[in-house]
């Protein structure tokens, strides 16, 4: 019998490991994968885009918000993975009735090493665990290092559009943005993902960088130069809305990414 407790501290029995998994999360699922569980990875959400075979290799079983109660239950999984910002209080009441859902709670770097050391334990795969925290801390130790001399900034991230919409405080992505040396301007807000107003973006903080996510919204050249219009200065830069927002063995490749966006950044 293993008894472990998840990061919202729910604490969960099995009598034997976990065999067939459910993922409602996308960097989650590309996690699980790295770790050497795709043969127990039985159903994923269609934005479970990574790695890309999965697709075609397993049930989709809705999205992060919206489930297919049906299919879930005909696939008889022993754990379902959730996230609490990824997926509703609701659906996850909901498939308890199922089987033991196993929620991440994500906000910082060292919240992504607890979840990866978690998986270790619920799916016996401490070698595995192990090998990807080492990785990800000397990554991490890395890009200070590198970071160790660069400035800091004042910047905006959008995520979405009508209305825009920003990263605040207490989320994964203002986590990163801090670590890349870029101060939030949005960081003081009570909500975490606080509409706002393009045209006051001066006057609410006057950012030097407006940065432009990938996802969830696809932000195009004519909103950045709609952005551009109203900030006046402010520099607008696409990203990849996946290093920016995805925990887990992503991470690795999001330390790499962030090098080349401070290089693009200087030049």
């Amino acid at each position: 019998m293993m008894i472990l407790t998840d990061q919202l501290g729910t604490v969960h029995s099995f009598a034997e490991t976990p065999k067939r998994i459910i993922s409602l999360v996308p960097s989650i699922t590309e996690t699980l994968y790295e770790m050497g569980l795709e043969e127990q990875i039985v159903g994923i959400t269609r934005f479970c885009v990574h790695p890309y075979h999965f697709k075609s290799t397993k049930t989709v079983v809705g999205g992060t918000k919206q489930v297919k109660f049906d299919k879930i239950t005909g696939l008889q999984p022993d754990v379902i993975i959730a996230n609490k910002e990824e997926n509703t209080e609701e659906i996850v009441s909901q498939l308890q009735e199922i089987c033991p859902v196993w929620v991440t709670d994500i906000e910082t770097f060292d919240d992504t090493i607890q979840m990866i050391k978690d998986f270790g334990e619920l799916f016996k795969r401490k070698t595995d665990a192990q090998k990807w925290t080492e990785k990800l801390i000397f990554a991490k130790t890395d890009f200070e290092t590198y970071m160790k001399d660069v400035p800091f900034r004042k910047a905006a991230y959008l995520i979405w559009r009508n209305p825009y919409m920003a990263a605040g405080e207490h989320t994964f992505i203002n986590h990163l943005l801090e670590m890349n040396h870029f101060t939030n301007i949005y960081a003081g807000r009570e909500e975490r993902y606080p509409e706002v107003e393009i045209r006051k973006m001066r006057i609410q903080g006057d950012p030097e960088l407006v940065f432009l996510s990938s996802e969830p919204y696809p932000f195009k050249e004519e909103h950045a130069f709609e952005i551009g219009r109203a900030t006046h200065h402010a520099k607008t830069v696409f990203v990849d809305g996946e290093m920016f927002s995805w925990y887990g063995t992503r991470l690795f490749k999001a330390f790499q990414y962030f090098k080349q966006l401070q290089k693009r950044l200087s030049d």
